[in-house]
């Protein structure tokens, strides 16, 4: 009977061991997949891939698409608008397009490991917005040694980077013309912008990025348009806001406590800025259309809105559909080995009241 007790324990106790036994391993699993889920979050945020189902006799194309960063405003109605075109309207019976978008974070080396990627992974074609138009002269050449064609788009490279290989492209608007429409959206008002009649416009001008290009033709050409038709100006302030709507707030803010009522116009590169510009205005009491003006580039649907009310002078058109559309288009013919020009221009269209 000592014997039967003594079995019974011991049995009972060997129970009690691999149990514990048992829920520590479920436990560690358990965080594993919580670590991985985390990982699997974070690639979420900067990458976004279009799992389209082919028919089973296509043939499948695989795109490669970095955007500088994937919070602005304009560029992610963009991406938007280039992945929903691949997989709503170009793939069919024949050919699925199998779309990978990433985020450059601002950051052009970060942008170069993901072209890197991209042809490591052997991808068909590369849709490339530049964090630095600079480096375009690098992602054609990596590009070329690999034989995958390249199609930048929203920041222009050099024509002498476009005419370094046969395969690479631009898609875009011409920033000169969308400066030219922000002048005159100014010349266009009954006074020219002069608001205290002082026989000159006096302005703010807030830059995207004074190594971009479209911010460079954009300051010039907006005040040109003005210039060309006989009008003084008088720039007050020239500040780089970096596409930032916080930036172009704390710029406009900082000029009208500086400047107060000498200013009569605020230019701002893009409407994401102009945005912020309009929060200083209004913060400052001043109001669009009455003492201050206040035009922008983009015609994001939150801007429109606010030139409808008359909160933002104007703003230009920059047709995020049309070059996601012609962008999507040229990146089929580089693959299907077609002959690819040089530059491919969407108009810019005037915004006011």
């Amino acid at each position: 009977m000592k014997k039967f007790l003594a079995l019974l324990l011991s049995l009972a106790l060997m129970a009690t061991l691999l149990v514990g036994c048992g829920g520590g391993e479920k436990e560690t699993g358990k965080t594993e997949d919580k670590a991985e889920d985390k990982k699997e979050d974070t690639k979420k945020e900067d990458e976004t891939k279009d799992e389209v189902e082919a028919p089973a006799d296509s043939k499948t194309v695989k795109v490669g698409i970095t955007i500088y960063k994937f919070d602005d405003n304009f560029m992610t109605l963009y991406r938007e608008e280039l992945q929903r075109y691949f997989k709503e309207e170009l793939s069919n019976n024949e050919v699925t397009y199998e779309v990978t978008v990433v985020d450059g974070k601002n950051d052009q080396a970060e942008q170069t490991n993901q072209i890197q990627t991209f042809i490591a992974d052997k991808y068909d074609v590369i849709i490339a917005n530049l964090v630095q138009s600079s480096a375009a002269s690098t992602v054609v050449n990596l590009c070329k040694d690999a034989d995958i064609p390249v199609i930048f788009i929203n920041r222009e490279p050099t024509a002498e980077d476009l005419d370094l290989w046969d395969k690479v492209a631009y898609v875009g608007a011409d920033a000169r013309q969308s400066g030219t429409m922000q002048g005159e959206i100014i010349y266009d008002l009954d006074n020219h912008g002069d608001l205290n009649g002082d026989g000159k416009v006096s302005y703010v001008m807030v830059i995207g990025d004074p190594e971009n290009v479209d911010a460079q033709y954009r300051t010039e050409f907006s005040i040109k348009a003005l210039t060309d038709k006989g009008i003084e100006v008088e720039e007050l302030v020239a500040q780089r806001g970096d596409w930032d709507q916080a930036k172009g707030q704390e710029i406009v803010a900082a000029a009208l406590t500086q400047y107060g009522d000498q200013i009569e116009v605020v230019f701002c590169n893009n409407d994401a800025m102009a945005l912020g510009a309009r929060q200083a205005i209004e913060a400052a009491g001043r109001k669009v259309g009455e003492n201050i003006y206040l035009v922008g580039v983009d015609a994001l649907e939150e801007v429109v809105s606010y030139v409808e009310s008359g909160d933002i002078t104007g703003t230009v058109l920059n047709d995020h559909v049309g070059q996601a559309h012609t962008a999507a288009d040229v990146a089929v013919k580089a693959v299907n080995g077609e002959q690819l020009e040089k530059n491919y221009t969407v108009d810019y269209v005037k915004v006011t009241k």
